[in-house]
């Protein structure tokens, strides 16, 4: 099923999307995976190592590293969890929120360009795929 294959759709779509991000965000000079981890926080929670890295779907030590290069740029800091010594907390410093807010309103204004007209039903549907592709690579 190459043609019409919807691994072969999402691999098209992210290139293409992480290219669209890239051309709005390059004043932050950050990777696509710097970007996806300061989006997960965007929302001002701290996290866990383990809760983000399961939310920007990479592997810890990939992780470590976009934190080490986050943290040298003074955007999040680490810390440790009240509840749970052995924990490492992941937040945002306030140069991090603002970058973060930055990086979810571009994120939004994209979706909503490409999204808009779209049923309600087919974009629900959409993420049902991608989170069952989602699954398998987990």
């Amino acid at each position: 099923m190459i043609n019409g294959s919807v691994v072969l759709e999402l691999q098209r779509a992210t290139h293409l999307t992480l290219h669209a991000l890239a051309l709005r965000l390059g004043k932050l000079d950050l990777s696509p995976s710097e970007i996806n981890a300061l989006a997960n926080l965007a929302d001002g929670r701290s996290r866990t190592v383990s809760a983000l890295g399961a939310a920007v779907g990479t592997r810890p030590a990939t992780l470590t590293g976009i934190l080490d290069r986050l943290e040298r740029r003074g955007l999040v800091t680490r810390g440790t969890n009240p509840h749970d010594r052995r924990a490492v907390l992941i937040e945002l410093t306030p140069a991090g929120r603002r970058s973060a807010r930055t990086i979810a309103a571009a994120i939004d204004d994209l979706e909503r360009r490409a999204l808009d007209g779209l049923p309600d039903d087919a974009i629900d549907g959409a993420t049902v795929v991608l989170r069952a592709l989602a699954e398998i690579g987990s």
